[in-house]
């Protein structure tokens, strides 16, 4: 029997890396040593796939963020000699919400899956439930470590009994040493000691023992405290050592620094095991009960240590009959005297340490290897079927990788530059608000999607611009030399629209509180405006900035009134020009179009107006028979338009109107669910890739920009800023798109409920 394993990996420092390498090796005991039948996918935390010298077993590797590389390995184990898939599950080592990027790869997968489980959470995100229905939906098992994960599956999730299996988390087989090297540290020698190992965070509450330390020394002045462990990567990455700092500063404040030590290191399990039966009590005084499963925990169990620990829920079933002790959590008075308690009856200690080893014998490897074995034959062998599979809409493949560097090249400290000569930008040009605001919502879409760090560092250069075109009284001007000087005295509605969305839509998802804070000063300094907004486009995209403030700010109900006040135009301008055959806002088709039923389908979305949805829909339904019955995207063109009762203009075909409809289809699908919408949302975005009129593309895999429209003649060849950042918002929103299609389902509840009679314009 062979097969693929995807998950972290060894020599990555990360607790369910070394459980993937300990479940191989027990599934292969009776292999060669070194041989292993089948392979491993490894998950690299970065966009390096050289990040981690990895054994020969790892066979292809995944970057965490990047969508491609799921896709791409699960064709690879499709195409492999595996009879099974085995996913070690932890939402914070797959990339995208959740880790959502996993569901593109289980649902190309071909082969019988087992998923096993370290996280399951009792009240989890809209997100990250539907993420394990899908799981347990595409899975023959699933397999959890406690008794209350069964109870949480069942009970939360609605997954049936017989998918789920309970397998106890393994321990390694290792006997204690006769002569054990740790006894001989200086922190070991002539001490009772603590112990505590694992990555260090917060969440672990090591303060809680040190607190506890006065009350312990008194009685029992020979007491060290050991803490074995580097700090987590990600606090290490975004706080450095200050949590480490504060537990010193702490132990020096009680007087108890002395009894306090740090091994600063990642140790083998064959170490650990040595630390384990050297320590007189392991404690474990996390700080939550939401852990279902403690690695840490069962080694100490496994190792026959005395455990003493907080009630988190994995140490409410592993320490049960007198394998261990519980302490409330945070109460270091409780702990010290259990602590005391144990040091002061020798016997007592004894037999909570026999007790854990006895239970531990069953937690070893050899053993838990043994049923997973028998697991994965039974999934193996039994009928497997893909009928379930969806068919898929978006195809990975076809889409270029994200490449920042035309942006960067048309971006300087001031913002980005309007035109471009060819892939060069054209200074003589300047600057103009419009792309500025549409740069920093694209630069906010790749944070999102993909974690660019490119693109957050391009962010509040984007941002200081619209802060530097606005006037005193909050309205913007929109046209900036390349010496920074002002070249208008007010800027038209239409930028202020698209500055109003970019605003929105960064209050609404702002990577940081600082930059919230500013866009909303510039946010609230231009509400004052939004009734003087007399043209659609200027409104609809005011319509959908105020969109996405509401969903930061659901209860501002002077500001719900305002969306409602905006919206009557649009929905007036389409009940006085709908007429037979016609169903639209205005008498002609010109630019940026799919913007006002966009609008609609975002002030809906806040207000639940049927009404309004209802035009949305209709209006959608009309562009739709104009521009893609060709089975391609054929825009109207800015050469004539398209008037009622003439002939609609086929070039100069704009990127703008490309992005539009891309914007318009995601939102649709988003809002009811029907992937009908996400088809043509693909479609759409195709255009950029020469799935047009000409069948030629407009994105340059050379510069990576974007040319400026299709022309009777061919390409206009110049990439300024708009026509790139077009194509740039398009792609992000088929990532996203890719990764939702896996994800919404009928189990969505939707703010808006799409009915067939919406699309009957008559």
């Amino acid at each position: 029997m062979k097969i693929a394993y995807l998950s972290s990996y060894t020599p990555r420092e990360c607790g369910i890396a070394t459980f993937n390498y300990n479940l191989i090796r027990a599934i292969n005991a009776d292999q060669l040593p070194g041989s292993l039948n089948g392979f491993v996918v490894a998950m690299n935390d970065s966009d390096e796939l050289n990040e981690y010298d990895y054994p020969a077993e790892v066979e292809f590797k995944i970057r965490q963020e990047q969508q491609k590389d799921y896709i791409q390995a699960a064709e690879f184990i499709n195409n492999s000699d595996v009879d099974a898939c085995v996913i070690q599950h932890e939402f914070g080592i797959y990339g995208g919400e959740s880790g959502v990027y996993l569901l593109p790869f289980i649902n190309r997968l071909n082969k019988p899956l087992i998923t096993i489980l370290h996280t399951v959470l009792r009240e989890p995100s809209f997100m990250q439930q539907i993420i394990i229905k899908e799981i347990a939906k595409q899975s023959s098992k699933i397999v959890v470590m406690s008794k209350r994960a069964v109870d949480f599956l069942k009970n939360i999730y609605d997954i049936p009994a017989d998918k789920i299996q309970l397998i106890e988390h393994g321990v390694p087989d290792l006997e204690p040493a006769l002569q054990n090297p740790i006894k001989n540290l200086p922190s070991f020698k002539n001490k009772k000691v603590l112990f505590t190992f694992g990555l260090i965070s917060r969440n672990k509450g090591l303060e809680t023992v040190i607190k506890a330390l006065p009350a312990i020394v008194e009685n029992h002045p020979d007491v060290m405290y050991v803490i074995l462990g580097n700090t987590h990567p990600g606090v290490r990455k975004n706080s450095g050592e200050e949590y480490r700092e504060s537990l010193k500063s702490l132990a020096k404040s009680l007087k108890v620094e002395k009894h306090l030590t740090f091994i600063n290191q990642f140790v083998s399990e064959q170490e650990l095991h040595s630390y384990l039966t050297a320590c007189d009590i392991y404690v474990t005084p996390y700080l939550n009960e939401a852990q279902i499963t403690s690695g840490t925990l069962s080694y100490a169990v496994g190792a026959g240590a005395a455990v003493l620990s907080t009630p988190y829920w994995h140490a409410q079933e592993l320490l049960e009959n007198r394998r261990g002790k519980l302490f409330d959590f945070k109460d270091f008075e409780s702990l010290a005297i259990a602590v005391n308690d144990l040091l002061d009856h020798p016997e007592k200690l004894r037999k909570m340490k026999d007790n854990a080893f006895s239970y531990g014998l069953k937690l070893r490897w050899p053993a838990i290897g043994r049923e997973y074995t028998k697991l994965i034959e039974r999934s193996a062998t039994s009928p497997f079927s893909d009928d379930s599979k969806e068919r898929h809409v978006i195809d990975a493949d076809i889409i270029p990788e994200f490449n920042l560097t035309h942006i960067k090249r048309l971006t300087d400290d001031t913002g980005i530059v309007q035109h471009a000569k060819y892939g060069i930008p054209n200074l003589k040009e300047g600057y103009c608000l419009d792309d500025n605001a549409r740069a920093l919502i694209m630069a906010l879409m790749a944070y999102e999607q993909n974690k660019s760090k490119e693109a957050l560092d391009l962010l509040p250069i984007y941002l200081s611009y619209i802060q530097y075109m606005q006037m005193d009284d909050g309205n913007f001007r929109n046209f900036l030399s390349f010496r920074r000087e002002y070249l208008d005295e007010v800027g038209s509605e239409d930028s202020f629209g698209r500055t109003i969305w970019a605003l929105g839509y960064l209050i609404n998802s702002a990577p940081n509180n600082s930059y919230k804070e500013f866009a909303e000063e510039l946010f609230q300094r231009s509400i004052p405006h939004f009734n003087a907004l007399q043209h659609l486009r200027g409104l609809a995209n005011t319509v959908i900035g105020l969109s996405y403030y509401l969903k930061a700010h659901p209860h501002d109900e002077g500001l719900i009134e305002q969306l409602k006040v905006l919206t009557k135009p649009l929905v007036s301008a389409y009940e006085n020009n709908m007429g037979e055959n016609w169903y639209w806002f205005e008498d002609k088709l010109s630019y940026d179009n799919a913007i006002l039923p966009l609008a609609l389908l975002h002030s809906a979305e806040i207000t639940g107006d049927e009404r309004v949805i209802k035009i949305a829909y209709q209006s959608i339904e009309f562009l739709d028979k104009l521009t893609l019955s060709k089975g391609y995207l054929s825009p109207v063109g800015s050469d004539g338009w398209y008037y009622r009762n003439g002939n609609m203009a086929i070039f100069d075909q704009q990127a703008i109107e490309s992005m539009a409809m891309v914007l318009m289809y995601f939102k649709a699908f988003d809002v009811s669910g029907k992937k009908r919408f996400l088809s043509k949302m693909y479609l759409c975005y195709q255009w950029f890739l020469g799935e047009n009129t000409l069948r030629l593309p407009l994105y340059d895999h050379e510069t990576k920009g974007c040319c400026d429209g299709l022309q009777p003649g061919g390409l206009n060849r110049n990439q300024g800023a708009e026509s790139t950042l077009a194509y740039f918002i398009s792609h992000l929103l088929v990532l996203k798109g890719l990764e939702l299609e896996s994800v919404i389902g009928d189990e969505k509840k939707f703010k808006i409920v799409l009915k067939e009679a919406d699309f009957e314009a008559a």
